[in-house]
């Protein structure tokens, strides 16, 4: 997965800022998964389970579906032309995960014609790699009190350079296999427990192709996967209406820290002796401002973030998308305390990450859990001018890390970064 592959997600949102006035679909959930493992193992592995964090939104541009993420480049009288990102879990034994890279994200294009009450949609997807792969898949939602359910049917066309990698492990083996389709069912499945609550579950079959099945390595032609897990979403029995917040840009500048996030935000942060620094954008877009009935405002963010270049490292850029709430108050000036939960991409791992891994003897990930704490004065309220109440100035920890090994998707690790921003926000 390359930089520019997600900048895309960045003009996406801020192109949606116009129809920002009304409540949109929107979640942020983490859920456990459990699949068979269907090569042969030392080991003895039958099964891999993972905890992954999702995010959902959809918007007139862009979308987010859980581990799938999208802009819409084509709108037609009976297709949509998207461009998209596709996490396709790698379901090896734990121990080995981050040895070989954990989870894959896959990128390319994909065409959406509707069918009557369901949707028919055709992919060209490439790995990080570029080992292709298609996709042809027929689904549709139900929605029924207080259940949502997304039935899936899927045949994946895979090259024989995606098989050879991925079922005869080619790069560590050398062996190859020809090309083959593989199919899989599948049902996902939500429930509404109360206001902003949700249970979320599912289950998933898959029929691996005759040449993926004689692999030396393949163990099993039937894999299955459950999940289940926790969400928050807008509530569905709450109708459309104007929003009270604003759009946002984001502008900070940041100093890494060694210490970890229970240090920090109890005050005892120690000073990164290589001076390493950052600098960000962040934009964010209002879903919704209330939850659980209570004023929260809440938006989809995405950002920017450049990493500067010091004796012990080169410069980098990060690119994040996230939900983030935060909640106002008075003491005596106007505050607000904020809280985001997202994904970070990395195009090149910085030193004081890169550095604790390798201590540790982890592989580095690019993809990590993205976490934000921020807490702001209102600059308006603080000076009592009106003219700058749409100014907020504060501080924010910038936060990467991987979910203390329990994540497949950020290959296994423990650990991560933390950077101490001042950050300006301007609503408009």
């Amino acid at each position: 997965m390359k930089t520019k592959r997600l900048v895309t997600v960045l003009g996406a949102l801020v192109v949606s800022a116009n129809s920002a006035a009304q409540t949109n679909d929107w979640g942020v959930a983490g859920v456990f998964r459990s699949a068979t493992i269907p090569f042969k193992s030392e080991l003895g592995d039958t099964n891999v389970t993972s905890f992954s964090p999702l995010i959902f939104y959809k918007g007139e541009y862009f979308y987010a579906d859980g581990d799938e993420f999208g802009v819409r480049l084509f709108s037609g009288n009976d297709f949509d032309i998207y461009t998209k990102i596709e996490t396709r879990f790698v379901d090896i034994p734990r121990s080995i995960q981050n040895r070989a890279g954990g989870d894959k994200a896959d990128a390319g294009l994909m065409a959406v014609y509707p069918l009557d009450e369901w949707d028919l949609s055709a992919s060209v997807m490439w790995d990080p790699d570029a080992r292709a792969h298609g996709q042809l898949t027929l689904e549709r939602e139900y929605n029924h009190g207080d259940w949502y359910l997304k039935p899936e049917y899927r045949l994946r066309f895979k090259s024989d350079e995606f098989n050879s990698q991925y079922y005869a492990f080619n790069s560590y083996t050398g062996n190859e296999i020809g090309s083959g389709i593989d199919f899989t069912a599948s049902l996902d499945a939500r429930y509404h427990v109360y206001s902003n609550l949700y249970l979320l579950g599912g289950l998933g079959v898959t029929y691996l192709d005759s040449e993926a099945y004689k692999s030396a390595y393949v163990d099993e032609r039937l894999q299955g996967e459950v999940y289940l897990g926790i969400g928050f979403f807008n509530d569905k029995n709450e109708k459309s209406r104007s929003l009270s917040n604003k759009p946002y840009l984001r502008f900070a500048h940041g100093w890494a820290t060694p210490s970890n996030m229970g240090d920090i935000l109890s005050g005892n942060t120690e000073k990164d002796p290589d001076n390493n620094q950052l600098s960000s954008v962040f934009y964010g877009h209002p879903v919704a401002d209330s939850l659980f009935g209570f004023d929260f405002d809440i938006y989809m963010t995405s950002g920017l973030v450049h990493h500067y270049s010091s004796d012990v490292q080169s410069s980098s850029t990060e690119v994040v998308l996230a939900v983030k709430a935060y909640y106002e108050f008075d003491w005596p000036t106007k505050w607000r305390f904020g809280a985001a939960e997202g994904l970070s991409y990395i195009d090149n791992v910085t030193y004081i990450e890169s550095s604790e891994m390798e201590r540790k003897g982890y592989q580095n990930s690019k993809l990590m859990n993205y976490l934000d704490i921020s807490f702001d004065v209102n600059i308006g309220d603080l000076f009592n001018s009106r003219s700058y109440d749409n100014m907020w100035l504060g501080y924010s920890l910038h936060h990467r890390s991987a979910i203390f090994e329990q994540a497949s998707r950020f290959g296994r690790i423990k650990g991560g970064s933390n950077y101490n921003t001042i950050a300006l926000t301007y609503e408009f």
